[in-house]
């Protein structure tokens, strides 16, 4: 079998648990990473060396890794040494700037860093710049940088750029290619927008005849999709695709303890997001996805990526 060829669009946690089973499975994996994050480590890198977000990237590395476990304790290592500069910084986000001012951008620092990580897949940044994301809330206020809209706790209406990003031409040339294009599960505003809301992404999804599949959350999120089905996911994202729109949707039909469902919704305000099939006009690539760890709701993404397997292959 000819391996299927992914542009995965997201960043972040979900992104990195969703690449994790689709490694395992004949895909030709490119993981286009927003790079917006702006928040502890990854701030600081950012206002320090005027570079683009790592954050997020160090995360998809590491679970792209052939060595996954021992990458990620590594990369996710933060120093605790409290009258030092280096006190808070993951070892992952140094080892990228590092990589970065070495050859000169963050694609080519992503390869050399690919040599020893012996990467299961490509990694490649949406922008080479330091961009910064931007919410208006529903009551029209306007918030500066993605840990702020993450923390804000209002009703989030839409995000934009401060400024314009100029889209890494990997990231076209990844989507012209693919055979699926997966909007990964995870933040709406945060994580899989910021790659939809450049013009020429937008335009390339446009001229591809790639299926369009998106991973729904397995809950809501508070101030993002509060109250959201996985019809209302789909809308949403539609209005920020063009022409194309998503074909596919993975939902989760499994069965959770009442009790977790409970802990979830007093101590996060988060909800299960319901299957209301009667608005879906599209493909449901529906099956039990529930992964718990440690009482954490997670996606059972090797599940998820043998069912997109056997969707793209019928």
């Amino acid at each position: 079998m000819n391996s299927k060829k992914l542009a995965v669009l997201g960043g972040g946690t979900g992104m990195s648990t969703l690449l994790k089973g689709l490694k395992k499975m004949p895909f030709d994996i490119s993981a286009i990473v927003t790079v917006s994050d702006d928040g502890r480590s990854t701030g600081r890198l950012r206002e320090q060396f005027n570079m683009l977000a790592v954050g997020d990237i160090r995360q998809v590395l590491a679970s792209l890794s052939t060595d996954e476990e021992e990458v990620q304790s590594l990369f996710n290592y933060r120093f605790d040494v409290s009258e030092s500069d280096l006190d808070g910084h993951a070892l992952g986000n140094l080892l990228l700037t590092g990589a970065k001012i070495i050859t000169g951008n963050m694609s080519d620092g992503i390869e050399l860093l690919n040599s020893l990580l012996k990467l299961q897949g490509k990694v490649i940044p949406l922008t080479e710049d330091n961009v910064t994301l931007m919410g208006k809330t529903a009551d029209g206020g306007i918030v500066e940088g993605e840990h702020n809209i993450t923390e804000v706790h209002k009703k989030i209406e839409n995000v934009f750029y401060k400024e314009k990003p100029i889209v890494n031409p990997d990231v076209l040339r990844a989507i012209k290619k693919s055979d699926a294009i997966i909007l990964s599960m995870g933040s709406l505003f945060t994580s899989i927008i910021p790659n939809l809301l450049c013009e020429e992404v937008q335009e390339e999804i446009d001229k591809s005849k790639a299926k369009i599949i998106y991973v729904c959350n397995l809950v809501t999120q508070p101030g993002e999709t509060d109250d959201f089905t996985v019809s209302d996911h789909v809308k949403f994202l539609n209005k920020y695709l063009g022409k194309r729109k998503i074909d596919a949707v993975v939902v989760n039909n499994g069965h959770i303890e009442p009790a977790i469902i409970e802990k979830y919704s007093t101590e996060e305000q988060k909800d299960l997001v319901k299957i209301d099939r009667e608005n879906l006009d599209i493909d449901l690539i529906e099956d039990n996805y529930v992964s718990l760890e440690d009482e954490m709701i997670r996606h059972n993404s090797l599940r998820v990526a043998v069912n997109i397997l056997s969707y793209l292959i019928d």
